[in-house]
């Protein structure tokens, strides 16, 4: 039976699925804009910091007030309209909640909601990468010991590569590579909020116009986002970084199994089974035939020259020797899709995408020469971008994750490119996300034999 027909029948039963949405930004608003025209969802709960944001959130995506007007859980579960609250400890403790749904980007708050939800025993869709990225290995652990599901979002390119690496596995293929497309120039990793509109070529008067965040869409700019989201996909699906950051190589979907193939036969790659991210732009700023800007890909091998020869047969777009090809899916959707997480949990007990091992980890980097006395300002931000490395080397050189990156002040000089340790920076250590971050780097170091 299919999702939507499983969710008509909870319907039909009575029974909707109870779903609560912490951060009514804008991945939390597309999904809210679906859920009432999904049936078997009941969206009981939206909490965020500023009530009055979220209202008027629900009402940019056409809902009616009344439809929000309960001033209780409770009622809300009696009438079936949806609560508004700035009190997010207390959807996650409620009886009346199956589900939650953190989409507010803080990786502090990300840990301490998905650490509520332990304790509450409410499954979890991680909609947060910031936060699964700084801690997930070892919360989806807590989640597991808790028995319940910690899922990343559908919708957001990690769930969706995820999903095009299930799909290759499960029907016996090899994958060689997997990740998504964006634009990208070296010298993004300087940008700042002060210079990002000039990189998307939007003008003053159309960042006047509209609802820009520099620094969010900064971090989509400097590589810092698309370090963090191939950290939870090599975390999620048993792949690795590449030693020394994404290479971020022009290609178009009809060049994905030329360029995503080891260097031993001719492409980019240090060896099969890693993730990279393909730029939409050559380094001369020309743009790339076909790019996958907005979309996600995986490219396999066959396993034998009877597949090989079915690639050929099927019409599959290969490399010159027929044994590399590759998926991709050109867009994403990011909150209209995350229903699809919802319902997989509901009604089929399964996460869409889990992390696993601590295979990725995303490292504070200096995009200019930072002096002592400096205060780091995280993500997107105008002092450090995230880069992505393997997790044991991120472990023996001490790297500060760009999670934690924010309000700690520099002890001493780094040099433009130099990644930031722990040691280089003052920090509080009762801070919960700062003690769940250490807890995870010494499980690892534990179990890496580091």
């Amino acid at each position: 039976m299919s999702l939507i027909q499983k969710l008509k029948a909870r319907a039909a039963a009575g029974r909707p699925v109870r779903v609560a949405v912490i951060g009514a930004g804008k991945f939390g608003s597309m999904y809210l804009s679906q859920a009432p025209r999904t049936p078997g969802i009941h969206l009981i709960a939206v909490a965020d910091l500023s009530p009055d944001r979220a209202r008027a959130a629900l009402a940019r995506v056409g809902w009616e007030a009344q439809r929000h007007a309960a001033r209780t859980m409770a009622e809300a579960a009696r009438d079936g309209s949806t609560c508004i609250t700035d009190d997010a400890a207390a959807v996650i403790a409620s009886e009346h909640v199956d589900i939650v749904i953190d989409a507010t980007g803080s990786p502090a708050a990300g840990i301490r909601h998905a650490l509520l939800c332990c304790e509450h025993r409410k499954h979890i869709i991680m909609v947060n990468v910031e936060a699964d990225v700084l801690a997930g290995p070892l919360l989806a652990r807590r989640a597991a010991e808790a028995g319940i599901l910690y899922s990343m979002a559908s919708g957001d390119q990690p769930a969706l590569i995820a999903e095009l690496v299930d799909w290759a596995r499960t029907i016996g293929l090899d994958v060689v590579c997997a990740g998504k497309g964006t634009k990208y120039l070296p010298i993004y990793h300087q940008s700042t909020p002060d210079t990002v509109w000039g990189h998307y070529g939007f003008s003053e008067a159309q960042v006047a116009g509209g609802d820009f965040n520099a620094q969010m869409f900064n971090s989509f700019l400097d590589g810092t986002k698309s370090a963090l989201e191939m950290a939870a996909v090599a975390n999620g699906c048993e792949l690795d970084p590449p030693a020394d950051g994404l290479a971020f190589p022009p290609c178009g979907v009809d060049d994905l199994p030329h360029i995503l193939r080891p260097v031993a036969d001719g492409g980019t790659l240090a060896r099969k089974g890693m993730v990279e991210v393909v730029s939409s732009i050559e380094r001369d700023g020309r743009p790339v035939s076909r790019d996958l800007r907005w979309g996600v890909y995986a490219v396999f091998e066959a396993s034998s020259d009877y597949v090989r020869d079915c690639f050929a047969q099927y019409g599959l777009k290969t490399d010159a020797s027929g044994r590399y090809a590759a998926m991709y899916k050109p867009y994403h959707l990011i909150g209209l899709e995350l229903g699809i997480s919802v319902a997989s949990i509901a009604v089929r007990q399964e996460a869409t995408g889990a992390t696993g091992d601590w295979r990725g980890d995303v490292a504070a980097t200096a995009k200019r020469a930072l002096k002592a006395g400096e205060k780091l300002d995280g993500e997107g931000g105008y002092t450090v971008y995230g880069k992505l490395m393997p997790t044991a080397d991120s472990l023996r050189r001490q790297a500060l994750p760009i999670g934690l990156a924010h309000d700690m002040v520099l002890l001493r000089d780094i040099a433009a490119g130099e990644v930031v340790s722990w040691n280089d920076v003052r920090h509080d250590p009762s801070r919960q996300a700062v003690q769940v971050r250490r807890e995870q780097e010494a499980l690892f170091r534990r179990e890496l034999g580091l």
